[in-house]
């Protein structure tokens, strides 16, 4: 019996360099990029925050936005990280961002309810699109994806939780 040859160009062209099916990965980059672009204007919502927060909450949440905005960028680098090692190209333009981005700009919103609800509504938006994005990775065997937006998922479930919390 002869063995089997396979055409390794072929098999190159249909897994990118980590292993995975291209058209699978292609789909996680779309979405990958689309969380991207939440995080950006996320991020920079919860900059704004932690700038013009006024009140008798100012000390308190001033903090709070400022661990909250240092986790977001080192979120935004690993999705965007994610996004190059499955042979994508991430957003890098605000023009991008404002298009693809669920997560809205919000202006001049500097007391403590309003912050913290742009806050849950933007944690709320992006835990949408990650659960989107753990399934697509489920789905394509992408155990590096799955597991970043898992760990994601339950630390913003948390957060979601304790600024609920503080509304009540």
């Amino acid at each position: 019996m002869e063995k089997e040859t396979y055409n390794t160009t072929e098999v190159k062209q249909t897994m990118n360099a980590i292993g995975l099916e291209t058209d699978k990965s292609a789909e996680l980059i779309f979405g990958l990029n689309e969380l991207l672009a939440n995080y950006q204007v996320f991020y920079m919502n919860v900059r704004g925050f932690h700038w013009n927060i006024q009140g008798d909450k100012f000390f308190e949440l001033h903090v709070k936005f400022e661990e909250l905005y240092n986790d977001l960028e080192q979120k935004i680098d690993e999705v965007a990280e994610r996004i190059l090692m499955l042979g994508g190209a991430p957003l890098h333009t605000f023009q991008d961002y404002s298009q693809l981005s669920e997560v809205k700009s919000l202006k001049e919103v500097s007391d403590a309810n309003g912050t913290v609800k742009g806050v849950l509504n933007g944690l709320q938006t992006i835990l949408v699109k990650q659960r989107e994005i753990l399934e697509l990775s489920g789905n394509a065997d992408d155990e590096g994806t799955n597991a970043l937006m898992s760990d994601y998922i339950r630390e913003q479930e948390k957060l979601v939780w304790m600024y609920s919390a503080y509304l009540k």
